[in-house]
């Protein structure tokens, strides 16, 4: 893990995963538990690497990372159950400045583009740094600051929204298009994440092929 980094890593895994069938954090995913791709890519730039849950029965297997304190299991605040109650219990738990927000489906999530995430973060007068594509923002692989992110995902949460996005309008956004994420990440695929056994199965054989250079 990194320390100087000033960066808690938090991994969403609260979800319901309804469309999956089963936890998506412990579906099997080329042997091994779906979650372990984000800790074996993130764990060593983060300061703090939380995993959100309402599963921690499940996660046995990570316990030797979570006695030695490299992993930290966190339950949601709220009783509501979505994207933003989950964002709130993410900033909530964080205890550095500065926090990355990662879906555990996400198969590729790229230590490269959350580098380059923080570092616009720390050098702009802004309050996150967040990938844009032509499908919107994609909140699960973009780095915030804590504090003010916290108090707008609140309100936001507080006026009964839901939606992962719906604060953004209230704090400064800088976004990252398709020429920065290529320029951070060439071998692309880090917004690839699987919701349904199908697109399980396809990522498999994009990681097995060598689809992303990333297997």
């Amino acid at each position: 893990m990194n320390k100087n980094n000033n960066l808690s890593i938090v991994i969403q895994g609260g979800g319901q995963s309804k469309r999956m069938g089963t936890s998506k954090t412990c579906v099997d995913f080329l042997g091994k538990p779906l979650i372990w791709r984000s800790i074996d890519r993130l764990l060593d730039i983060a300061s703090e690497f939380i995993i959100t849950t309402n599963e921690t029965e499940k996660l046995g297997f990570l316990s030797e990372l979570v006695e030695s304190g490299k992993v930290k299991l966190v339950k949601d605040i709220n009783e509501t159950r979505g994207a933003l109650p989950g964002i709130c219990t993410a900033f909530t738990a964080a205890s550095c400045d500065y926090v990355a927000l990662i879906a555990c489906d996400m198969v590729f999530p790229s230590p490269n583009l959350i580098r380059a995430e923080l570092e616009a973060l720390k050098n702009n007068d802004v309050d996150m740094a967040i990938p844009i594509t032509t499908n919107g923002y994609e909140p699960f692989h973009g780095v915030y600051k804590r504090d003010t992110c916290l108090k707008a995902a609140n309100d936001a949460f507080k006026a009964g929204q839901s939606r992962a996005n719906s604060w953004f309008e209230n704090v400064k956004v800088f976004e990252f298009d398709a020429e920065m994420v290529n320029k951070a990440e060439p071998r692309g695929g880090c917004f690839i994440n699987v919701n349904t056994p199908a697109e399980l199965k396809d990522a498999e054989e994009k990681a097995k092929s060598g689809y992303f250079n990333q297997h």
